[in-house]
């Protein structure tokens, strides 16, 4: 009786769907993307018009006073009064936040949460959650999924599988939750919405990896969803890989309707998503075809060839997406754009590519030439007088406390989208490394490496750290000359140092090197090498010697295979 139930309430949830809502949401698409299309076609004025809101919704809090916001009148005067500056500028006023003093940078009347990122500073990063942020970030989700489903119609209203964080890690001075958005949005959602998504909010809270991507993939498996969501597609291939490798005891459960006992998954997400966890009879007999006829249990042989898959695909992602043909075979891949807590900067609208058009509709954009971010007076640019072709910084002012705020990522215009420039993400600039979001910065590795170093009482000459690319697993690799140590052993110990200091500085490392990445590996250099690579360098960034800076932290993927090295 409770399968018959269970097959009832989804007959009827299915009928409103496609009978009320989907006309509904149709009529949505259209005019919803009509407003966006005219506003990349009136770029300028667009912008304008935000950047007046912006200033004078604030002009009464204590930053605004502080940076003459009242006094403001045009582009120029806000350049004039807000030079381009990194988190460093708000912390001050974002503390007095956290305590509770939303006027001392914000003028709206509740924070729903602050959304956590990392940076190159020693604190964590805290943006406020606020309406209007929720407002943004909910819009520029829209307008990517409301165009994905013009283009894959197949998908509509279909389950989603998407995975979200926990958005009450802890808790403000004042009270207020602090984690991940994502956790927060999978929360709001509306009852009828909420039912498309295969993975309940309640998940986040499991911190085991296997567990977690075991307790995804056993809710999911039995949809057949429509769209996989998951930022970084390291995520995808662990959910693959996950249920490949535990395929007995994910029938075992499936058939059963159980979720495995020896999982890591707390007491009260278990009580959660017990109503979910129905006996699939019919659908294990259909794995255990698959298992038989393939010997594995991979996506591309029991999801749907339509299933449209999003997540990032600019910048390091190159190495995970050669894993996807085997893993889920034709499935459509679209770029979810480039986002962070700070904000959304672009949509993608087409499969198979990472630029996407500006969204000039919710934050206001300015642009800083590759070439000249290190220049006392930078050339800054809007959307509208970018160059196809042209790498930039990008800088955003957002409606929750950022001002000409440097996020420190590298974008290429690709083209255009009317007025709005199409852009693509390279990378973190020249003083981060990413290889599956643990945004590693060069003054992290430094502080890391000083402390090590005065630890183990030795001192190296000369090092750099670089990512390194591994099927199985990828790491960081500590590139280093043998002649700069007095034996091996003191080597791979500064690489066992140096992996523990960076996991308790830098949080986003330390959560992957629980599953996806493996420890800092050491890698000897013929005497001499850095010398000469140091020189090739300069000669192709330009500069003199004297203003040369050996990078501690080197962002390329492929650095191992363009240098003599070898382990021990």
């Amino acid at each position: 009786m409770p399968v018959l139930l269970d097959r009832c309430y989804q007959f009827f949830h299915r009928a409103f769907l496609h009978g009320v809502v989907s006309p509904l949401l149709s009529f949505s698409i259209n005019r919803r993307i009509g407003q966006f299309n005219h506003a990349t076609r009136t770029v300028a004025q667009t912008q304008e018009a935000l950047l007046r809101r912006l200033i004078a919704k604030h002009r009464h809090t204590a930053f605004g006073a502080d940076h003459g916001f009242s006094s403001i009148q045009s582009l120029a005067d806000f350049r004039n009064h807000l030079p381009v500056a990194g988190y460093e500028r708000i912390e001050p006023y974002m503390n007095r936040v956290l305590k509770g003093e939303v006027n001392a940078l914000l003028n709206d009347k509740r924070i729903h949460m602050f959304a956590l990122t990392s940076g190159t500073t020693d604190t964590r990063k805290y943006i406020p959650v606020t309406d209007q942020y929720l407002e943004d970030y909910r819009h520029g989700w829209n307008i990517w999924g409301l165009n994905a489903f013009n283009h894959h119609p197949a998908i509509k209203l279909e389950p989603i599988l998407q995975m979200s964080g926990d958005w009450d890690e802890y808790r403000s001075p004042s009270g207020v939750p602090c984690g991940s958005v994502t956790g927060l949005t999978a929360r709001m959602q509306k009852r009828v919405i909420r039912g498309l998504y295969c993975v309940p909010p309640e998940v986040s809270w499991i911190k085991d990896p296997l567990a977690k991507y075991y307790t995804a993939m056993r809710l999911s498996i039995p949809r057949q969803p429509g769209m996989i969501l998951a930022a970084n597609p390291s995520t995808m291939i662990n959910l693959a890989r996950t249920a490949d490798r535990e395929k007995e005891r994910l029938l075992r459960d499936l058939r059963d309707g159980t979720l495995d006992s020896r999982l890591e998954v707390p007491d009260k997400v278990r009580q959660a998503i017990a109503p979910r966890l129905k006996r699939h009879p019919d659908r294990v007999k259909e794995l255990e075809q698959v298992i038989q006829r393939t010997g594995a249990l991979l996506p591309k042989d029991y999801w749907k060839p339509t299933c449209l898959l999003g997540n990032w695909t600019g910048g390091s992602m190159g190495p995970y997406l050669r894993h996807y043909p085997a893993l889920f075979g034709s499935m459509p891949v679209r770029d979810v754009g480039l986002i962070a807590s700070e904000g959304r900067m672009t949509i993608p609208l087409a499969d198979s590519t990472p630029a996407g058009v500006l969204d000039i509709t919710t934050h206001f954009f300015e642009f800083i030439p590759e070439e000249e971010k290190e220049s006392a007076n930078p050339t800054v640019l809007l959307p509208q007088e970018l160059q196809e072709g042209r790498n930039y910084f990008i800088l955003l002012t957002t409606a929750y406390g950022l001002y000409r705020y440097d996020i420190h990522d590298v974008v290429r215009c690709t083209g255009f989208y009317n007025q709005a420039p199409l852009l693509e993400f390279l990378n973190k600039g020249s003083y981060f490394a990413n290889i599956t979001g643990e945004k590693i910065s060069e003054h992290q590795v430094t502080r890391s490496m000083s402390k090590v170093l005065e630890h183990l009482n030795t001192a190296l000459t000369v090092y750099s750290l670089a990512p390194c690319w591994d099927d199985e697993k990828p790491f960081y690799g500590l590139f280093i000359e043998e002649s700069d140590l007095n034996n091996k052993e003191t080597g791979l110990a500064i690489a066992r140092e140096l992996d523990l200091h960076l996991r308790s500085l830098n949080m986003e490392y330390e959560s992957k090197r629980e599953g996806r990445l493996g420890p800092i590996q050491t890698f000897f250099l013929p005497a001499g090498a850095w010398k000469s690579w140091d020189s090739e360098h300069l000669k192709k960034t330009g500069g003199t010697l004297e203003q040369y800076k050996h990078p501690c932290l080197i962002s390329d993927l492929s650095f191992r295979e363009k240098i003599l090295a070898r382990q021990p």
